[in-house]
């Protein structure tokens, strides 16, 4: 602990302003190193939301058995990266029929085998990694599944679900079939109301893992910048063989477990520990672990119980540092792993070179997102949509794994993480004012022109049309819709 306490005695006293300033320049390097590639990610993520079935996944589960752990894992892979809304949607699978191994495998996928986290992998630490996360996912899924039906089976399931139906509210559901197989996803892509409800996608996605992001390259920064290697060597031992890869290996999660840094956000903090000294599985290790950073396991707590908490935290510990393990000495039989580390994880990369260009074009895309985005009213979008007040996550609201009714007006959540948050302090939070108790959106608050909203009492202008009374928020928008109402749609797909 010597090294350690005089690392940091040093980064004290030693030019402050200095090394804080190192710190965000190697932090702002990596965003912008990995700007386009989250662009890219978080647009195709948002993109297969939109468009895969959740009432598929949901009777495509009910046992673990191998057909179901490769569906598990291809829906996770299609779903979102944030570990709240995976566990989020992993009860939901649960709640509604679903295996309770199967709905683990989805979360794990949701969370480690998604093309965001491969991409900005690939740029921050290389290919080897990108590799690793896909074959060592699979070999973390198949180890859940296998000890899993050992460690987590009979009553340690019926607790389970028993505690879950005692903490759901049932005041409201809906059990209508999911609109998007009804409608058809080949029918979706083609719609501007499908791309558009994508772009919303994408949009909240990014909105809701902000802090993360933040978090996570701002900590990379100040840990690849200023952390001593005497500090690593403290932590991760070296030069023991076997025994430093398992240590590495199992210390790896614990460092998940207190960073409080999930999904793409931890993928610079493991560029950080790489370049800090730790061994390849430990890597691995550490990126499959977001699923057991301390506020997910108090959710899981509250979701199935502390005594099946306690089993998934053992559990899970478990797979993750043993793939991560085998993962290292299958990659160094193959000779993947790679043998040089950088002085630092990125350095300047600020410059007229082929990621400013790819930089570039990738905010021009997201400036056409974003436009989508708030012009989706117009195209039709958002009407089976409720946004999270929290955490700004788009929710489906046939499928919110939470709600609750504030003055009249139901409001959802991505989880009940997000929901117990707003409890605590509804005043803090904006809601969206056009859903009713009932569930029900009240579309007429949305200008069909612009797509903005408008409160009834307080319109600019409000017209008449097919029996029913349309709000705007200026005349211009009025005039508009006037000389051409067929032009607009108004929210609910009707002209």
């Amino acid at each position: 602990m010597t090294d350690i306490h005089a690392g940091l005695l040093g980064l004290t006293f030693g030019g402050f302003w200095g090394d804080i300033g190192s710190a965000l320049r190697e932090a702002f390097y990596m965003f912008w190193d990995t700007l386009w590639a989250l662009v890219a990610g978080f647009t195709l993520s948002g993109a297969v939301q939109a468009f895969v079935s959740r009432d598929a996944m949901q009777r495509r589960l009910g046992d673990h058995r191998p057909k179901s752990v490769v569906r598990a894992s291809l829906y996770g892979m299609a779903s979102s990266s944030c570990s709240y809304a995976a566990s989020a949607m992993a009860r939901s699978l649960f709640a509604r029929g679903a295996d309770f191994l199967a709905s683990m495998v989805f979360m794990f996928a949701s969370t480690n085998l998604v093309v965001e986290l491969g991409i900005v992998l690939a740029v921050l630490i290389g290919w080897q990694f990108v590799a690793a996360e896909f074959i060592g996912g699979v070999i973390m899924i198949a180890l859940l599944v296998v000890v899993g039906s050992l460690w987590l089976r009979g009553r340690h399931i019926d607790q389970a679900r028993q505690h879950m139906e005692a903490a759901t509210d049932p005041g409201h559901h809906h059990d209508s079939e999911d609109a998007l197989e009804l409608e058809g996803w080949k029918q979706r892509i083609r719609s501007s109301a499908g791309w558009a409800d994508a772009a919303a996608y994408t949009m909240s996605d990014l909105t809701m893992l902000r802090k993360e992001l933040v978090l996570g390259f701002g900590i990379a920064g100040f840990l690849s910048s200023l952390v001593p290697a005497s500090v690593w060597s403290d932590v991760f031992i070296r030069g023991h063989g076997f025994w430093t890869s398992l240590e590495n290996a199992v210390v790896g999660p614990f460092v998940a477990l207190i960073s409080f840094v999930c999904s793409v956000g931890n993928v610079p903090l493991a560029a950080a520990l790489w370049k800090g000294g730790i061994t390849f599985g430990g890597v691995v290790a550490f990126i499959f672990a977001d699923l057991i950073a301390l506020p997910l396991l108090l959710i899981y707590r509250k979701q199935y119980g502390s005594a099946v908490a306690l089993r998934m935290l053992a559990l899970f510990w478990l797979v993750m540092a043993a793939a991560g393990l085998a993962t290292e000495y299958l990659f160094k039989a193959l000779g993947w792993i790679p043998t040089a580390k950088p002085g630092l994880v990125v350095g300047d990369t600020v410059g007229w070179n082929y990621t400013t260009v790819l930089d570039v074009i990738s905010l021009v895309a997201f400036a056409g997102l974003y436009w989508l985005y708030r012009n989706r009213a117009r195209f039709g979008g958002g009407a089976r949509y409720a946004k999270d007040p929290v955490c700004a996550m788009q929710v489906e609201i046939a499928h919110a794994p939470a709600s609750t009714v504030r003055d009249g007006r139901r409001i959802y959540f991505c989880s009940e993480h997000c929901q117990h948050r707003y409890d605590a302090n509804p005043d803090r939070y904006v809601v969206d004012d056009r859903i009713t108790e009932d569930g029900t959106k009240n579309l007429d608050t949305v200008d069909p022109v612009c797509g903005m909203t408008v409160d009834p009492q307080h319109a600019g202008a409000q017209v008449t049309h097919l029996g029913r009374t349309v709000s705007f928020c200026c005349g211009g928008c009025a005039d508009a819709f006037q000389s051409n109402p067929d032009a607009y749609l108004l929210g609910d797909g009707s002209p």
